[in-house]
């Protein structure tokens, strides 16, 4: 039989909010994180808008030293975990170390560092590269950092699938308590992409909404959405094996009791145009978390923002939940925060579990009129307060990568 996994903490890095507290309040007054890039001078560019984490500042949230020697995705990694340990009041000399791992995923990496070095290069020589370039670059250094930080001698890995990345760490490090590996997990995604490289070449992919407008900019399932908007920030989560939390009297904020991972196989941008894909993550989430499609209060989708995204994932949507599709309630975070890449399966995970918490789910913010085939309940209308029991979260990665996460209202 497979051990029971709880959450009994979090922590967040969003463009709304710094804390899970911060974020939350601005999900629930509906705040719009996008603005005019600040992190490089866009004249040349035609997208001029990002979600950036804003106020955040290293020193005060880690230590100064080591923060000096961490790209921003793995300083934003590391807040987080440290809040989401606080909350979860775990202490580690308390556990035994090498049962307690990290999976905390990057989709991009240290991409801004690879840009400024490589000017370097070509400005000044390789001389003059930075020594410590290649262990703030690569992307396995946020799960790194966060285990230096904290001690965990257990299993540390990093998933990296692209926007899926957040959801694939959360389900493995789910799978490595469910099956003895380890009793806690550090689990989550992390994200800072927005240099110009990145913004470049999603803009050619014509990935990017070129609108100048923040409140018209991320309009998942609506007729006048343009593509996505790129974001940043990270999402951890404490996994815990239900017995290991009772006995140590942690406060249980739900349970992760469903995973589903799959893969198109059809595109290297363009999710299945029948949702085959995502549908079948979703099913096996529901399959293994022994809940019916009736049973599915909330869908937290993927929905961000791009043509063929938000249709394809409404067809998932129908083709998973049959009859029970017209009655689920499904909304996209991206409409306040953007697409955190990496981070965003992990910080949506959080949106759910928040909902679980307080019977509340949040609209699709700017939303006004979904587009022909986008024919479910996007909660439009201003947010509800309805009793959640059971919600889902779907990431859907470039290369086909799709996942889903179904947490639930924690009984015994």
């Amino acid at each position: 039989m497979k051990r029971r996994v709880v959450i009994t903490g979090m922590g967040a890095v969003t463009p709304i909010g710094n804390t899970v507290d911060a974020f939350w309040d601005g999900i629930k007054s509906e705040k719009v994180g996008i603005g005019p890039i600040t992190k490089f001078d866009t004249s040349d560019y035609k997208v001029t808008l990002a979600a950036e984490v804003k106020d955040f500042v290293a020193k005060e949230r880690l230590d100064f030293k080591s923060a000096k020697r961490m790209e921003v995705f793995s300083q934003y990694a590391v807040a987080a975990a440290k809040e989401a340990v606080e909350m979860a009041d775990i202490h580690m000399e308390e556990e035994d170390p090498y049962r307690v791992g990290v999976i905390i995923g990057s989709g991009i990496g240290g991409l801004n560092s690879m840009e400024k070095e490589h000017e370097k290069i070509l400005t000044k020589g390789p001389k003059r590269v930075n020594p410590l370039l290649i262990p703030m670059m690569i992307s396995n250094m946020a799960a790194g950092n966060v285990a230096i930080t904290f001690g965990c001698k257990g299993k540390c890995t990093n998933v990296v699938t692209a926007c899926a990345t957040g959801s694939h760490s959360i389900g493995d490090a789910l799978r490595a308590i469910q099956c003895g590996d380890a009793d806690v997990m550090f689990a989550g995604g992390t994200e800072s992409s927005i240099t110009p490289v990145a913004v470049a070449g999603f803009t050619n992919l014509t990935a990017l909404t070129s609108a100048d407008d923040p409140m018209q900019a991320s309009l998942p399932f609506d007729k006048k959405r343009s593509g996505f908007v790129i974001g940043e920030g990270a999402g951890v989560v404490i996994l815990e094996e239900l017995e290991h939390a009772k006995k140590r009297g942690a406060k249980i904020y739900a349970e992760l009791a469903g995973y589903g991972a799959t893969c198109d196989a059809y595109h290297i941008t363009s999710p299945a145009e029948d949702g085959s894909g995502a549908a079948k993550a979703m099913e096996l989430a529901m399959e293994e978390a022994g809940v019916k499609p009736e049973e599915v209060d909330y869908v937290n989708a993927h929905g961000t923002s791009t043509h063929h995204n938000d249709l394809f994932e409404t067809r998932a949507i129908r083709r998973a939940l049959g009859d029970a599709a017209d009655q689920v309630k499904v909304s996209s975070t991206k409409s306040m925060i953007g697409h955190l890449l990496g981070a965003a399966g992990a910080v949506e995970l959080i949106a759910c579990v928040k909902s679980i918490e307080e019977g509340y789910i949040h609209p699709t913010v700017g939303t006004t009129e979904p587009d022909e085939g986008c024919d479910l309940d996007y909660v439009i209308n201003g947010a509800l307060h309805q009793d959640v029991k059971v919600a889902m979260s779907n990431s859907l990665g470039f290369g086909g990568h799709n996942a889903t996460l179904l947490v639930k209202k924690y009984e015994e």
